[in-house]
């Protein structure tokens, strides 16, 4: 019986002292260590088109409430409303402002570091919102939480899809906000996935 008790103690503190290694401190904004670790692993995507490369694992991720802004524009006859800009506010877990969106793309993070990316794949997996994104960091400013992003994914929109009326001869040059919501995924280069995450 000592024996068995002896082993199954063994097991347990091996098991715990493994958990250590894989911990790490919370980031900003997020308050627990679980919910930090949770975090570290990169979301399940619909299509392959919208997975991150290798080598790139996810540092934070921000929710985005704002809108999507549309003019409408000219073409020979016929007229449409065009995309302008993204404007959208950034928030962590349980709501703290983060950081903004805006043309670019840009995301600013309250401590002024900024990421610019350009879109390489898009996926429509709900025809009443705006696409899914992978997008590649072209430009950083600043040495904040942005300094290092490589990628970013849009994720789990919701409305921003451009209007169908409204655009003639009498509205051209009119803008419209149109509202989106979003989960935006920021990755850094590493050179192992964290602990926990395949």
């Amino acid at each position: 019986m000592q024996a068995v008790k002896f082993s199954l103690s063994s097991v347990i503190l091996g098991l715990a002292l493994s958990l250590a290694g894989c911990s790490s401190a919370p980031s900003e904004g997020v308050d627990s260590t679980s919910d930090a670790l949770s975090s570290k692993c990169a979301p399940a995507v619909p299509d392959p088109s919208l997975a991150v490369p290798a080598g790139n694992n996810l540092a934070f991720k921000l929710d985005a409430i704002g809108v999507q802004i549309y003019a409408c524009q000219v073409s020979g006859t016929s007229y449409s409303w065009v995309f302008q800009e993204p404007s959208a506010t950034l928030y962590e877990h349980h709501g703290h402002v983060a950081g903004t969106h805006f043309k670019g793309p840009t995301w600013q993070a309250n401590d002024g570091s900024q990421v610019v990316g350009t879109k390489l794949a898009g996926f429509t997996p709900d025809a009443s919102a705006i696409p899914w994104l992978l997008l590649q960091a072209t430009s950083h400013t600043g040495a904040g939480r942005m300094a290092n992003i490589t990628y970013v994914q849009r994720l789990d929109t919701v409305g921003g899809l451009a209007p169908t009326t409204g655009c003639d001869a009498d509205h051209v040059g009119t803008l419209s906000d149109v509202d989106y919501t979003a989960t935006y995924y920021f990755y850094a280069a590493a050179s192992k996935p964290p602990c926990g995450c395949k």
